[in-house]
C-alpha cells in the first residue's frame, strides 16, 4: 500500500495507507478529526489517526459501502462493556469482519490478538483484521473447522459473503 503524505498534522506519524483527505479541528487546545461515520468531530489521537485511515480505505479504495461500516460498536463480553473499533456488515447485514486499530508505537503481539479474538466471540465474523497503521495483519475464521489461517490481503467487499 502506498503511503499517506509526509506532511501528516500535528506531528502524527506517516502510515502505510494511501493518502485520503481529512478535516481537521480543535476544541479548545485538543487537536480534532471529523469522524465521517460517527458525523462529528472526535478527539485526534494517536489510535483515532489509524482508525480513521483504515475508514478511508475501507471505503474509498476497496469500496465497502459506509452504510454497513459501524465505529466503536458497543459489547458486552463477561458481563463489561467493550467497544469494537470498527465492525463491517455484510450485504445482509450480518457482522461479517471486525478491525482493531492500535496506535502506531503500540507492538501488534499476542495480547492484541486475544483482545480481537475475544471480541469475536460475541460478533462471530470470518474476517479479523488489526492494524497499528505500519503493520496489517488480516485473519479468516473458520467456525466450522475452528481454523484460523492469515489472509493474504483485506478481502475485497464481496468476499464477507
Amino acid at each position: 500500500m502506498p503511503t499517506s503524505d509526509a506532511s501528516e498534522p500535528y506531528g502524527l506519524p506517516q502510515l502505510n495507507f494511501p493518502p485520503a483527505a481529512f478535516r481537521f479541528g480543535s476544541s479548545g487546545d485538543v487537536p480534532t478529526i471529523f469522524d465521517p461515520f460517527r458525523k462529528k468531530y472526535v478527539a485526534l489521537s494517536r489510535e483515532e489517526w489509524v482508525r480513521q485511515h483504515i475508514l478511508a480505505y475501507l471505503t474509498d479504495h476497496l469500496h465497502y459501502p459506509a452504510g454497513l461500516i459501524c465505529v466503536e460498536k458497543s459489547l458486552i463480553l463477561n458481563r463489561m462493556a467493550k467497544r469494537a473499533d470498527i465492525l463491517v456488515y455484510n450485504r445482509l447485514h450480518r457482522p461479517a469482519m471486525l478491525v482493531e486499530c492500535k496506535a502506531p508505537e503500540v507492538a501488534l503481539t499476542r495480547p492484541v490478538f486475544e483482545q480481537i479474538a475475544r471480541y469475536n466471540l460475541v460478533f462471530r465474523v470470518s474476517f479479523l483484521l488489526v492494524t497499528n497503521g505500519l503493520d496489517h495483519y488480516v485473519f479468516h475464521v473458520s467456525f466450522e473447522t475452528g481454523a484460523l489461517a492469515v489472509a493474504p490481503e483485506i478481502p475485497p467487499f464481496e468476499a464477507l459473503g
